[in-house]
């Protein structure tokens, strides 16, 4: 498992939720301009801070938002890494 993940699976997974919660809020925002971009990241911790467990709803859709990016793209990559020519280098 360790090596389809490139890592232990659950740090790996981990970090894909974060890049997912992060690439969710930007492509919320992109038909923004970059101001209303900064302005919406600084809105989504004001939010958590005032809002407590319900931003966490909040996020799961800027989560779910990127995730839809996120994860295709990395399972793919995996898929084409492990299915791809071997080079001699012991991580692929």
């Amino acid at each position: 498992m360790d090596r389809f993940f490139g890592g232990n699976p659950l740090v790996v997974i981990l970090k894909l939720a974060i890049i997912s919660l992060i690439v969710g809020v930007v492509l919320a925002a992109l038909n923004l301009d970059a101001l209303r971009i900064l302005d919406g990241v600084r809105l989504f911790a004001v939010r958590i801070y005032e809002m407590g467990y319900d931003a966490i709803g909040w996020a799961w859709n800027y989560f779910l938002l990127g995730a839809v990016i996120v994860f295709p793209i990395w399972f793919i990559s995996r898929l084409m890494r492990s299915m791809g020519g071997r080079t001699g280098d012991p991580r692929s």
